[in-house]
């Protein structure tokens, strides 16, 4: 081996290249990316933000869930008597049951009607702009504008659509004095207000599926809902499941709906738990078992949204 050769394999062996300097070469000190600490300084305000804004009422509130008192006084610490005493009244479980009815039927009735209008909004039909803008006003609409034209539409036996009843047969029915029509009436209210916003998502879903998925399907003989069932719905499937869990969390903290329709009756046949905890602080000043309703009613709505989170990461698009 000549002295050349011996000379680069020497260096080679102790870590230096053939043109490269004796010292062995040390690898780069770590540094933080300059990117992440300016992303966490941007975020830091709003973060604290939330801390403040909710944060401290939520501490208050478990607080007053604990204790006896009322909006101005905490009271005596009641431990966890708020919580079953609440579990133990009859009218809990009737609001609770009606919340989960309500619930259901605003989910699921204004994703079916908003998924169909998607669908249909998506084929090429005249003046599809203006039906878009049309199909969105009950969702614009203030929800009081709305709940005062349903209230002049059912509401009294001189109302529009019982007259229109009692014309058709059917009698003069009273939408909001019947507890089982009331019901039905806020259930179909919700859905009104509701599809457009599941349209929406739908629509958004349905925009980023590739034709060429479609065009497949058709070269491969698939009719129509075999198409729809399995190829639309997978495709779009994140998206549904997304616009599933904003809906409960609507549903389940929504006030305005049944307070300005039907105030919670007849009898309490409307009342949901949200309504519930608003009566029992502000009718009846049991601030600590209002409270405590609230809580139990947001763990409800969070254990519901862990498990359809979970349907979301389970979603395997090929």
């Amino acid at each position: 081996m000549s002295s050349g050769a011996a000379t680069r394999l020497t260096r080679a062996r102790a870590g230096v290249g053939v043109g490269g300097s004796a010292e062995r070469s040390r690898p780069p000190r770590k540094r933080l990316h300059t990117g992440a600490l300016t992303l966490a300084v941007m975020v830091a305000p709003s973060v604290v933000l939330v801390v403040v804004v909710h944060g401290y009422p939520l501490v208050a509130a478990a607080v007053q869930a604990v204790h006896n008192g009322s909006l101005v006084n905490a009271g005596d610490y009641v431990g966890l008597d708020n919580f079953r005493t609440a579990l133990a009244n009859p009218t809990f479980w009737s609001a609770a049951r009606f919340t989960a009815v309500f619930t259901l039927v605003g989910v699921f009735g204004s994703w079916l009607i908003g998924l169909g209008l998607a669908l249909l909004v998506k084929r090429r039909i005249h003046a599809r702009g203006l039906f878009k803008t049309l199909l969105l006003l009950p969702w614009i609409v203030p929800v009081v504008v709305s709940s005062t034209a349903w209230n002049w539409l059912v509401a009294t036996p001189t109302s529009p659509v019982p007259v229109l009843a009692g014309h058709l047969g059917f009698g003069t029915p009273l939408f909001l004095a019947d507890p089982g029509l009331a019901q039905i009436m806020v259930c179909v209210f919700k859905v009104w207000i509701a599809f457009p916003f599941m349209m929406l998502m739908a629509s958004s879903a349905l925009a980023s599926v590739d034709e060429n998925v479609y065009e497949a399907a058709r070269v491969d003989g698939l009719r129509s809902g075999q198409v729809f069932l399995h190829i639309t719905l997978p495709l779009i499937a994140r998206s549904t499941y997304i616009s599933w869990i904003l809906m409960t969390i609507f549903c389940i903290n929504d006030f305005p709906t049944i307070f300005l329709l039907t105030g919670g009756g007849p009898v309490n046949a409307t009342n949901t738990l949200v309504v519930l905890a608003y009566q029992t602080v502000f009718a009846n000043f049991q601030t600590g078992q209002g409270v405590a309703i609230a809580f139990m009613m947001t763990l409800v709505a969070v254990v519901v949204s862990l498990v359809l989170f979970r349907q979301i990461r389970r979603v395997d698009v090929r």
